[in-house]
């Protein structure tokens, strides 16, 4: 919960700096905003060197701790020839997962972190328990380096019947905005009504746990009439990690066109 933006750009120029003494990086981050900070460093991260986030979901007096587990699968899988390439990656119960759609599926258990289509590989497979397994080629991967964090960007949740509550009150403070939508990117028309009148970047997501953003429905508030309207569609990215890239857009002083060709390549 302490994790900010800034913090994240701290961790991505000290990995940067190390980065050449090592032949992979191990972090170890609290399970709450992880997926947030692996996303940012699958973003802007520029070394080929193996970076592999990791966590414990159980306290170290309870018996069922797993964080030495989950530091020594980190710890094999950033030191694997067969990782270098990768991007970054985060590693929870012996799954390995590509930090661009790693996901906290669970609030406590140990195997609490799941990922759209899954996992890309495993490690402590072998008959020495020591290999690392990919399923999977490396993906390449563009690198964007914002030099600081200048933006600020809030996430609204859309429900039956809302109304739009909020939404001035996130625009008059923010860069940009988030909504996490029903279905495939629908909203009640009320909210669509306001959402017109937008003067900033408006990312559309879903609330749902998989699945892309779909122009479907033409009503007030249906995804197809809402992207018509200028809305930029998420994909498959969820909404907290398109915060984060639409963070690292604004302080790049991305056009929404160029916006749009991001959000459709890292979201496809």
């Amino acid at each position: 919960p302490h994790i900010t933006p800034a913090h994240m750009l701290e961790l991505k120029v000290l990995i940067e700096r190390i980065a050449p003494n090592f032949d992979g990086i191990g972090v170890a981050h609290g399970t709450g905003a992880l997926e947030e900070t692996a996303f940012w460093l699958y973003l802007t991260l520029k070394t080929d060197v193996p970076t592999v986030i990791t966590g414990s979901m159980k306290h170290m007096l309870e018996p069922s701790w797993d964080g030495p587990g989950n530091v020594w699968g980190a710890a094999l899988t950033a030191s694997s020839p067969k990782t270098r390439g990768r991007g970054v990656l985060v590693v929870f119960g012996g799954d390995v997962f590509d930090a661009r759609t790693v996901t906290k599926t669970h609030t406590s258990l140990p195997h609490a972190f799941g990922g759209y289509p899954g996992p890309i590989g495993q490690v402590g497979v072998g008959v020495d328990g020591t290999d690392v397994h990919f399923f999977a080629q490396p993906e390449p991967r563009t690198v964007l380096e914002p030099p600081h964090i200048k933006a600020h960007v809030e996430i609204l949740y859309a429900y039956a019947g809302w109304e739009g509550e909020g939404l001035k009150e996130a625009q008059g403070r923010s860069d940009g905005i988030v909504i996490a939508a029903l279905r495939t990117g629908n909203l009640p028309p009320q909210a669509a009504e306001l959402l017109a009148e937008a003067r900033v970047p408006v990312i559309l997501t879903t609330r749902t746990h998989a699945g892309p953003i779909l122009p479907v429905y033409g009503y007030a508030g249906g995804g197809k009439k809402l992207l018509e309207g200028g809305m930029i569609p998420a994909s498959f990215i969820s909404a907290h990690k398109a915060r984060i890239l639409l963070l690292v857009l604004l302080s790049l002083e991305y056009s929404r066109k160029k916006m749009l060709e991001e959000f459709a390549r890292l979201g496809g």
